[in-house]
Formats: C-alpha cells, structure tokens, sequence
C-alpha cells in the first residue's frame, strides 16, 4: 500500500481528492497548440505512405502501415517487402518529409518548454490542488516584513496559511521565506479568492502598508462572503497607522485591527519598566505548544453560570484553570477577581491554563445546564478561583 501511495504522489494523483475551485486545464492545454501542425502531418504522411506502398508495389495494408512507419522515423529496420525503383524513389521522399516532421516537432516542444508557460502553470496546478486540501487556513494578502514575522508563527504553531501577492517573482520569494502555499495574484480580485481556496478559509489577514489596500480587501471578502452565504463570517485582521484608520477599518467590517507603531511602543515600555520580563510573553503566550497559555472567554447569556461566584465552578482543582481577570458589559476591568466575585451577563474571563484545561473551561461555564460535580466539590469544601 505504502508502494502505491508513493506512486500516486509522484504522479500528482494524491491531490485529485480535492479539486482547486479555479481551473488550470484550458491554460495548459492551450500550451500545446504548437503540436497540431506537427500531428496533422503526421497523419497525413501514414495515409500518403500507406496509401503509396499499395499503389506503387502492391502491399498488403499492414506491411504498407509498418513501412511507412519505419521509413518516415529513420529507425532503418529495412525493407519488408520487395520495393521498386519507384517504390524507393517514395520512399526517400518519405524520409526526407519524416526529417522534417520531426524537426518540427522537436521546434515546437522546445517552444513549449522554454518560451512557453507550461512549466509555471503546472506549478501552479499543482499547488491549487494543495491549497485545495486546506481547512480553516488563513490568508495572507501582501507580502512584507509583517508577512514574513506572521509565516514564521504561524508555521511553529502549525497553523495553515496561504500567502497572496502579485509579485512576479514571488515563486522565489516562497522559496526563500519557505512560504508552504502561495499565489500569484491580484489580492482583490475572485481569481485570488479562488486559487487560495478562500470558500474554506478561516479568516483573512491584510498587512498591506497601503490603508486602501486593507479597505478593498475588506470590501471584497465581505461581498464575497455574502455570495458564499456563510454562516460564519471571516475573521479579518488587518494593520493600520493611526487611530483613524483603526476606526475607519473596524466600520468597514474589519474584527481585530492592529497598529504596529503601538504595539512596538507597548512592547519597548514593558521592556524598560521590567527588563526580566522581557521573553515571557513571547516564550509562554505567543507558541502554541506551551504548558501555559491565556485566553478570554466570553459568557453567553443562557450561561448557567451568569449571577455564579467563581469558585463555584471549580476550574482550579478540576481543570487547573485560573481566572485572573474579569472584563465586564460596560468594558470595566476587574483585576483578580476573589473566589466570591460573581459573574456578570455579557462579561469576558480572562484564565490563565494549558491548551486543554481553557478549551474544557469553555464549554464548561457555557453551558446551560449546571454541571453535576459541581454539588460534589461543593460537599468536600474546595474553593477555587
């Protein structure tokens, strides 16, 4: 089995699984156009051969087919049958033609090959069918310092992306940054929707330096999202340069706007006023694969653990979970929260935990129904926060 696997990997059958939503096949059909002249000649050569020997030295129709076959390709196997003065007299004039059909044909693949675009648009081929196999991937629409920062992350926490930009020499750009899955193409255009596979995206992320740039792009996905009739919108991230801009984004329909220029200056205050804690947040909190982790997560309102105390949840002891803050409705931050602090309708958890625990936390304090161990911890004593 593990034979044919690597059979159908080497002959690109693997990816017919899923086909790309944009189709290369007329382009690369198109590509050997060059070889119809050669074909129909070849043709016609067989019938005038065939035709010629049976005419000329009377032979049967198959010797007449194979002579023909090996006097106009050279292969110099000889003769099958008697010929003639006038049959050999056809038959230079059929090696004469064979070398020039086969000049042609040679023309014509070196064309293909070398002036023509084959090769790229088998590249391309083959790397849609890649991205067609992608789930919940994101987006990457320019390609910049940003992008290059955001692949390295994104790859250490093996998260899928595609990178997008219409850079012609952006085959070389992946291949230096080690881009997984790229494209060539206008960035908001349904082409590049298409070849990145956007229908099954998770979200989309602009880092374009150019604030109209980011407002196409959001523009677009979002029309694009309306055709698609999702039931869940994408997740738009994009980067600004001012306060302005972050606004004008967000009511374009942007989720999470960030700015570079504050986050630098965030980044370099905590770096002066707590030099030791330079490295935790990046060490802990930005990778994926850590034994903490931080999360917001928000109470629905048919939670039943709206009007609760924390610790009546239990998510130390239980889920070796913390709660380290709690960001009420009206945006009011509270900050370590006691055991007895209740929860709030339309409030945010801030916890503190490993991947598993948050992500068992959630469901947790969402659900509608209490859940039973809480009546037996609740016996033992065991308060939590």
């Amino acid at each position: 089995m593990q034979t044919i696997r690597n059979i159908k990997k080497a002959l690109g059958w693997e990816y017919q699984v899923t086909k790309p939503e944009f189709s290369l096949d007329k382009e690369i059909y198109s590509q050997f156009r060059h070889f119809r002249l050669p074909l129909i000649l070849l043709q016609f050569i067989m019938i005038i051969g065939t035709v010629g020997y049976m005419i000329i030295d009377d032979f049967p129709i198959l010797d007449a087919i194979y002579q023909t076959g090996i006097t106009f390709t050279t292969v110099g196997f000889g003769e099958v049958n008697t010929i003639s003065q006038a049959g050999r007299i056809f038959t230079i004039t059929l090696i004469i033609f064979g070398f020039l059909i086969f000049t042609l044909s040679i023309t014509a693949l070196i064309q293909v090959l070398v002036k023509g675009k084959f090769l790229d648009l088998y590249k391309e081929r083959d790397m849609l069918y890649k991205i067609a196999r992608l789930r919940n991937h994101f987006v990457i629409f320019n390609h910049n310092e940003y992008s290059i920062q955001l692949a390295n992350q994104f790859k250490q926490n093996h998260i899928p992306f595609v990178i997008v930009d219409p850079r012609e020499d952006m085959e070389q750009i992946a291949q230096k940054y080690n881009y997984p899955y790229y494209i060539k193409e206008e960035t908001y255009t349904e082409k590049a929707f298409l070849k990145s596979h956007l229908s099954s995206a998770k979200g989309v992320i602009s880092l374009s330096k150019n604030i109209a740039d980011s407002i196409t792009i959001i523009a677009s996905v979002r029309l694009y999202e309306k055709e698609l009739g999702r039931k869940n919108p994408y997740l738009i991230i994009c980067n600004a340069e001012s306060k302005k801009d972050i606004e004008r984004l967000k009511k374009l329909g942007a989720n999470k706007v960030v700015a570079p220029p504050e986050l630098m200056a965030k980044r370099v205050s905590a770096m002066a006023i707590r030099p030791d804690m330079e490295n935790v947040l990046e060490e802990f909190l930005y990778k994926k694969d850590t034994p903490i982790d931080m999360e917001e997560i928000y109470i629905n309102n048919d939670s039943w653990f709206i009007n609760q105390e924390i610790k009546d949840a239990h998510l130390r002891d239980k889920l070796k979970v913390s709660i380290i803050g709690i960001t009420e409705a009206n945006g009011n931050f509270l900050q370590t929260p006691k055991s007895s602090t209740k929860v709030s309708k339309g409030c945010k958890l801030l916890v503190v935990g490993d991947q598993e625990g948050i992500a068992r936390a959630k469901q947790l304090v969402n659900d509608t129904k209490r859940p039973d161990y809480i009546d037996t911890m609740n016996k033992k004593d065991r308060f939590y926060v």
